[in-house]
C-alpha cells in the first residue's frame, strides 16, 4: 500500500512539473527581463563640480550638501574655476564628477550627448561695472577701455566675449584681461581696470560690496531687450532703485540688466532615484521668491540648452514619486526596485494562476481519455466482424485496455474518470458476450 502511495505521489509530481514547466519558464523570462531594467541601488555618494569658494555655485551646493545629509547622501563639493570647468568635468568620464552648475547657453547637446539638464535654478545677472564720471549704457562704449572679464574657466568670461563681440567690443579695440572675482574687483577700486564684469545673484558679497563702492558705477543695459533678442538664452532683468539697500537707495535708479539662468546639469547616467532627491533639494533651497522672480519661479524645466532629463521631465510635471514625497530616500528606492520586479510578476502570474490548474486537469484526464479512443475503435470492429473467433480476439484486446486503465495511477480527485471508463468497457464486454438479435441490415430473409 505504501509503494503504491508512492508512486500515486512520483506521479502526481511528474504531472505537476509538466504542465508548470511553461508558466516557470514564462516566468524566469519575466524576471529576467525585469531585472535588465532594474537600476541598481543608488550609490550612496554624489560628487558635484562649484566654483571658487567664495562663488555662487559653492554656496549653494554646501546648502545642498546638508539637506541631502538628512537622506544619507553625502554630497562632495569639488571646486572649479566656474561653469566652463564644471561642463569640463562634466563631459570627461574619468573625472567623477556627477553634477555640476553651468550657465544656460554655455552647452548645447550635439557637442555634450551625454549630458542632461535637471532644470534651471536661478537668474544670474550680469553686473558690469565701470569707472568713468560719464553714464556708460553700452557696452560698445567700452572700446578703448581696459576690461577685466573673468578668469580663464568662468562661465563669466565665456558670456562676457560674447556679450563684447556682438556689441563691437574685440581685443583689437580694447583691453580684455583674465581677471576675476575679488582680483577683478580689486584691480576696479585701485584704477587698474576701467570696467569690470561679473555673474550672479544679487546677494553675493561682492556685488554688494561694489554696489556701495564710491566712485564705482553699475551698468544699466538700455538695450538689454535687444540682447535678450539676440541671445535667446538671456532674460531682460529690472533692478528696481532701492532694492539692494532702500535706506541709501541703492541702486538711485531702476537698471536693466541680462542674465541667463543657472542650470544643474548632469550625466545621463546617474540614478533616477537622486535626480528626484537632487531636485527636491533644489526646491527647498530656490523655490523661495527673488529680487527678479515670484515663489515657486524655480527650480523651472524651462530655459535648458540640454535635453532635461526624463525623470527630471516627471518630477516637474508631477512632483517626486509618491514613495519619495512619504517614506525615507533608503526605503523609497528600494521599494522601487521591489515594485519593477513585483509588477510584471503579478501580471504574469494572476492569468498562469488560472491556467496552470486547467492545464493540470486536461493532463490528467488525458491519461483516462486516450484509452476512450482505443474503446470506440475496437468497438466499431465488432460491428463489422461479429463471429466467434473475431468476439474472442476482441475480449481478449478488451481485458488488455482494463488491465492499462486499471494500472493508471490519478489523484483521488479524478479517479471518478477510472471507474466511468471502467463501466464503457464493461458496456462494451456486455455487447460481445450478449449475442445480437438479427435485424434488418443483417441479411436475414422474413
Amino acid at each position: 500500500m505504501v509503494t503504491k502511495l508512492k508512486g500515486i505521489f512520483r506521479e502526481i509530481l511528474k504531472d505537476v512539473a509538466s504542465v508548470a514547466s511553461i508558466p516557470i519558464v514564462l516566468v524566469i523570462l519575466v524576471v529576467v527581463i525585469a531585472v535588465h531594467y532594474v537600476n541598481p541601488a543608488p550609490p550612496k555618494r554624489i560628487v558635484i563640480s562649484t566654483s571658487t569658494a567664495e562663488g555662487g555655485y559653492n554656496y549653494f551646493a554646501e546648502r545642498y550638501r546638508k539637506i541631502l545629509a538628512r537622506d544619507g547622501i553625502m554630497l562632495e563639493l569639488r571646486p572649479s574655476a566656474g561653469a566652463t570647468e564644471n561642463l569640463a568635468q562634466l563631459s570627461d568620464p574619468s573625472s567623477g564628477v556627477d553634477l555640476g552648475f553651468m550657465q544656460d547657453g554655455l552647452a548645447v547637446e550635439a557637442d555634450h550627448p551625454n549630458l542632461v539638464s535637471l532644470g534651471s535654478l536661478y537668474y544670474e545677472p550680469v553686473w558690469l561695472f565701470y569707472r568713468n564720471p560719464r553714464e556708460l549704457t553700452r557696452l560698445v562704449e567700452l572700446k578703448g577701455m581696459r576690461i577685466a572679464a573673468g578668469r580663464p574657466g568662468e562661465g563669466t568670461r565665456s558670456l562676457t566675449l560674447r556679450l563684447l563681440e556682438v556689441s563691437g567690443v574685440t581685443e583689437k579695440n580694447a583691453q580684455v584681461l583674465p581677471l576675476g572675482g575679488d582680483a577683478a574687483a580689486a584691480a576696479l577700486v585701485s584704477g587698474e581696470v576701467d570696467a569690470a564684469c561679473f555673474i550672479g545673484v544679487a546677494g553675493e558679497p561682492l556685488i554688494r560690496r561694489l554696489l556701495r563702492e564710491p566712485g564705482i558705477r553699475l551698468m544699466s543695459f538700455d538695450q538689454a531687450e535687444a540682447y535678450s533678442r539676440r541671445l535667446p538664452f538671456l532674460h531682460h532683468l529690472v533692478l528696481p532703485h532701492g532694492a539692494i539697500d532702500m535706506e541709501r537707495n541703492i541702486p538711485d535708479r531702476d537698471t536693466d540688466l541680462v542674465a541667463p539662468t543657472a542650470t544643474l546639469v548632469a550625466r545621463d547616467t546617474l540614478h533616477p532615484a537622486l535626480v528626484y532627491v537632487v531636485l527636491q533639494a533644489a526646491t527647498e533651497v530656490h523655490g523661495r521668491p527673488g529680487l527678479f522672480n515670484p515663489e515657486h519661479t524655480f527650480p523651472s524645466d524651462r530655459d535648458t540648452a540640454l535635453p532635461l532629463s526624463p525623470d527630471a521631465e516627471r518630477y516637474y510635471k508631477s512632483g517626486a514619486p509618491f514613495l519619495h514625497r512619504v517614506l525615507p530616500f533608503w526605503l523609497a528606492s528600494l521599494l522601487d526596485r521591489t515594485l519593477v520586479l513585483v509588477v510584471p510578476l503579478i501580471a504574469v502570474l494572476i492569468p498562469v494562476s488560472r491556467i496552470v490548474p486547467a492545464l493540470y486537469a486536461w493532463r490528467v484526464r488525458s491519461k483516462v481519455y486516450r484509452w476512450y479512443g482505443e474503446l470506440s475503435f475496437l468497438e466499431a470492429q465488432t460491428r463489422d466482424d461479429a463471429g466467434p473467433e473475431a468476439r474472442a480476439k476482441y475480449l481478449e484486446k478488451l481485458d488488455w485496455i482494463e488491465g492499462r486503465v486499471n494500472g493508471i495511477r490519478l489523484p483521488l480527485a479524478f479517479a471518478q474518470h477510472r471507474y466511468v471508463l471502467r463501466e464503457h468497457i464493461e458496456l462494451v464486454r456486455r455487447q460481445l458476450t450478449v449475442p445480437r438479435r438479427p435485424g434488418p441490415g443483417d441479411g436475414t430473409d422474413h
